[in-house]
């Protein structure tokens, strides 16, 4: 089994001056079969009975309109760590929340060595075909970019049996919040600057017609030379630290193959793939007292 990691597929800062942008359209949903079908593309067999899915009503949906939005996906699933409908823009708010005071996930807990929170989770056996897998997402968050380089990162992970997917780059970077940035203050660093895209208001944002305050360009997360028979795949995402500040991973409907997907926009970008590791949004803390005045919905 060759263990790759995840690739920047699509640079998603581009505008069209004088065009209106169609709003991101979000329709909640709860149905894991129904969520894991959207999702699913050629060369791969889900066993239904395995399906299993964890959150509130309301914490994930399928989403439309996402190359209008600025999101470089144009439809699919969107789980979250709060509210889907919240992802819809404008940008009003840094600080957009929903505490659902639900339990987190053991397997996020473990990635970051802390206590999580307020988890969606899709979980499912599956078969490829060709013995590959691959699929699209970008990762986008309230917590951009007043939190980048702090303790309070919400964690997200894709596991194949049990297995972390999608890192960034030769050196193996997770796709976080603390990895994928321009810095703290904004413009100070670059962590990947060129495959972050700023939404925060206080940074000169707020033009990307989606309400996160940051996104990530679109990636592929991968892994080669799966064995013959059923593997398990589980999404999670969930708070990290308190409940505040949500988070949300966009994955493009259809692109869950054994063949990689051919990118919706112009400007691909393929640096060389990383290996395989674990996805984490809060290994690096500075000490920051967290601002608590957030929106609530």
């Amino acid at each position: 089994m060759r263990l790759t990691g995840t690739k920047p597929l699509v640079f998603l800062g581009f505008c069209l001056a004088g065009t209106q942008a169609a709003a991101l359209t979000i329709n909640p949903t709860s149905s894991g079969p129904d969520l894991t079908n959207a999702i699913l593309g050629s060369g791969i067999t889900v066993d239904d009975a395995s399906i299993n899915y964890v959150g509130e009503d309301g914490q994930a949906g399928f989403f439309s309109n996402g190359l209008s939005a600025d999101i470089g996906i144009d439809s699919g699933i969107l789980m979250t760590s709060g509210k889907a409908e919240n992802a819809v823009g404008p940008n009003t708010s840094d600080s957009i929340t929903t505490a659902w005071g639900t339990s987190g996930d053991a397997t996020l807990d473990d990635l970051v060595v802390g206590a999580t929170e307020d988890a969606n989770v899709l979980e499912f056996d599956f078969e490829s075909a060709g013995g590959d897998l691959f699929f699209d997402y970008v990762f986008a968050s309230d917590e951009y970019n007043e939190f980048v380089n702090s303790t309070f990162n919400d964690v997200f992970a894709f596991t194949v049996d049990g297995v972390n997917i999608a890192t960034l780059g030769p050196d193996d970077d997770a796709v976080s919040i603390n990895n994928v940035n321009c810095g703290n203050p904004f413009g100070s660093a670059d962590n990947f600057c060129d495959s972050y895209n700023n939404n925060d208001l206080n940074d000169g944002g707020g033009s990307l017609n989606v309400e996160y305050d940051g996104l990530t360009d679109v990636f592929t997360a991968s892994i080669l030379g799966l064995e013959p028979g059923t593997h398990t795949m589980k999404l999670a995402i969930a708070d990290r630290g308190d409940s505040a500040y949500d988070s949300g991973v966009f994955i493009k409907g259809g692109s869950f193959s054994d063949k990689p997907e051919t990118p919706e926009t112009p400007g691909v970008k393929v640096p060389e793939p990383g290996t395989l590791s674990l996805i984490g949004l809060g290994l690096a803390g500075l000490g920051v007292t967290r601002r608590r005045s957030v929106r609530r919905s």
